[in-house]
């Protein structure tokens, strides 16, 4: 989630599906940490490329996720876990016309019990960045073949990408992880994000 994400969309039109409709939800409850823009585009365009089945990690107001529903094919089914729930209830009611979306309330780890995801979007929780939050196993939740996105980094200067004065190492995870084929794509000159595809052997 950005940390300005629901301002970013200040003066935009033209946004696709329920997108406008839960970017209002998110300002009606002050909630800033909403994809941006340039971050939305990416996952709606990617959504295009699943067949089966779309997870998201951090549902926040459904912002992302409405980005995603908005890309995603006939029949695809999309599910987002949200461990707030007070948001979650918000957001699920965003979704109350899509049957083939779902919003569960828990810990991030539950979107392994819908998987595997041909797209899984790790961006509240299983993306290593925080004290105490492992990584989610790319060898089991998403497909052969499936695509992982780590959002929320600033674009990398150096090699190895730093943070702080030291290499990034929860980066560095994603980039150089055995199972996966990984880059980092500059969304904005202040926002990147990792998207790798799952090896298939």
């Amino acid at each position: 989630m950005a940390i300005d994400g629901t301002a970013a969309y200040d003066g935009l039109a033209g946004l696709p599906g329920l997108v406008p409709e839960a970017l209002a939800l998110a300002r009606a409850h002050g909630f800033p940490h909403s994809c941006r823009p340039e971050q939305g585009r990416l996952l709606s365009a990617l959504a295009g490329g699943a067949r089966v089945r779309i997870g998201e990690t951090g549902t926040g107001l459904g912002v992302g996720l409405a980005w995603l529903a908005a890309g995603a094919g006939a029949g695809v089914r999309l599910y987002s876990v949200e461990r707030d729930a007070a948001r979650a209830r918000l957001a699920a009611g965003v979704f109350a016309g899509r049957p083939e979306v779902t919003v569960l309330t828990g810990d991030w780890r539950r979107i392994g019990e819908y998987g595997p995801f041909d797209l899984l979007v790790l961006d509240g929780g299983g993306q290593g960045k925080a004290p105490g939050d492992e990584p989610a196993d790319v060898e089991r939740l998403p497909a052969p073949g499936g695509t992982v996105v780590v959002d929320d980094f600033t674009p990398a200067t150096a090699w190895p990408p730093p943070h702080d004065g030291s290499p990034d190492l929860p980066r560095l995870h994603w980039l150089e992880h055995p199972a996966l084929r990984a880059t980092e794509l500059r969304l904005a000159p202040d926002l990147s994000a990792v998207v790798g595809t799952r090896r298939l052997v």
